[in-house]
């Protein structure tokens, strides 16, 4: 294409190679070992699975599309709920075989959707998942874990009491990564604009050094190379399915199957290509399900393409396939290097909260901006009831209990009823003309 540096098949040299497949890695990095931090899962089986993942999208989709799949930041409440919290000593996630076993699930549902969309054409998941659908459902997400983000910024866990009490020094700390992250956004056109969670967390965790919240220990004790931590079916957790965990996961695929589309659109303007036609839809969401499948077997959570990854591409013009394989050999030799991993699992909690308050407004504000270019009219009362039911059921944390052992609630209950409104209430068709994959 007239516009690239190098074009989607294009190699570059070896030392060209390895320094933007660097620079590509890094700006995919701090969101890839957020979503595991912020629930309680390994962050070096995180990167490992976000490069096996990349890869076999590239595979699947012939090294066609320039995609790099890392940690779904959609599931972050549904795999909090499936693993039943995390412990208040340690942070790990206390049954994280659950959020395995609904990932499983996640990625066979990516796997049927592209074998009928093979069989069918797509026209009929865009009309499936219209914005007025989609975009409330990413605001309830974003949303429905500010308070999350905020209890991490401010609070820490008083070790007499065990309870949670306010902290000015830790609050400083996000206060300091906060504004970090937004200055990179806002002021940087560069490289640095695509990745304000990286920065933020580095500058953040610099700051917690200086006013004495790091405990180095982790590091001192971690050996230099190590095994990430596997989490095999049958052999670390038993591979029980259960309704309940696939009513937290698996509804959640109504959104981030709108998100692929969105972003193989988007990235398609970008390298000047039509994905959705070639290599196909199909291929692209099968290629997602696969790396979420596999990910999901030896312990990663669940992936996505990155929105990051397609800012990168924008701003470097560097499209080459290449190159999002080197990014993700990088990231599995990095998965490896145990004094790194440590480094990152002694980031302060309220460094984390300081960059998800961010990370989860924009989250919530491109729910809003989803709608706002689809031109969805809320002078139709159709609209507004569809967006004031999901909003309010997804963050009020409505329930539906079954039985005992079985409910639908929250983020996966607001997306199921916001299809099933969408499909009953009168004035649908009309409706379709201005949806999400029109923009």
């Amino acid at each position: 294409m007239s516009n690239a540096v190098l074009d989607v098949n294009d190699k570059p040299s070896g030392g060209q190679l390895i320094t933007l497949s660097f620079q590509h890695m890094f700006a995919m990095f701090g969101s890839t070992i957020l979503v595991p931090q912020l629930v309680g899962l390994s962050p070096a089986i995180a990167l490992l699975t976000s490069g096996i993942a990349t890869i076999i999208f590239l595979l699947v989709t012939k090294f066609q599309v320039p995609a790099y799949l890392g940690s779904s930041f959609a599931f972050i409440a549904p795999i909090i709920i499936a693993v039943n919290g995390l412990d208040e000593t340690t942070g790990k996630a206390i049954n994280p075989g659950n959020a395995m076993i609904g990932a499983v699930f996640v990625g066979l549902v990516y796997g049927i959707v592209s074998l009928i969309i093979w069989k069918s054409g797509y026209k009929w998941i865009m009309k499936l998942l219209p914005a007025i659908v989609v975009g409330p459902v990413i605001m309830v997400i974003g949303l429905g874990l500010s308070g999350v983000a905020v209890d991490m910024a401010m609070n820490i866990t008083n070790a007499d009491t065990g309870l949670k009490e306010y902290s000015f020094l830790h609050f400083s700390a996000a206060l300091v990564t906060l504004f970090t992250a937004i200055i990179c956004t806002v002021y940087f056109k560069n490289i640095i604009s695509t990745m304000p969670i990286l920065v933020g967390l580095v500058v953040g965790y610099i700051y917690s050094i200086v006013i004495g919240i790091v405990d180095f220990t982790p590091i001192k004790e971690a050996k230099i190379f190590a095994l990430p931590d596997f989490l095999i079916p049958g052999v670390h957790y038993d591979f029980v399915i259960t309704t309940n965990i696939l009513l937290v996961m698996v509804p959640i695929v109504i959104v981030t199957i709108s998100e692929h589309i969105g972003h193989q659109l988007v990235l398609g303007k970008v390298v000047e290509r039509d994905y959705i036609k070639e290599p196909g839809l199909h291929r692209s969401l099968l290629g997602d399900g696969l790396g979420t499948l596999v990910s999901a077997l030896i312990g990663g959570p669940p992936k996505t393409t990155y929105g990051e990854n397609i800012g990168v591409l924008a701003i470097t013009r560097i499209y080459s396939v290449y190159v999002i394989l080197g990014a993700a050999i990088v990231a599995i030799l990095l998965s490896f290097f145990g004094k790194a991993m440590a480094v990152i699992s002694t980031i302060p909690t309220a460094v984390l909260g300081g960059v998800s308050i961010l990370l989860f407004g924009i989250i919530a504000a491109s729910g809003l901006r989803m709608l706002v270019d689809a031109k969805v009219d809320f002078g139709n009362s159709r609209n507004l009831v569809i967006a004031s039911v999901i909003l309010v059921i997804g963050i009020g944390g409505a329930k539906f209990i079954v039985t005992e052992a079985l409910s639908i609630e929250g983020m996966a209950l607001a997306a199921i009823i916001g299809v099933i409104l969408n499909l009953i209430l009168p004035g649908r068709k009309q409706a379709e003309s201005t949806d999400l994959h029109q923009t």
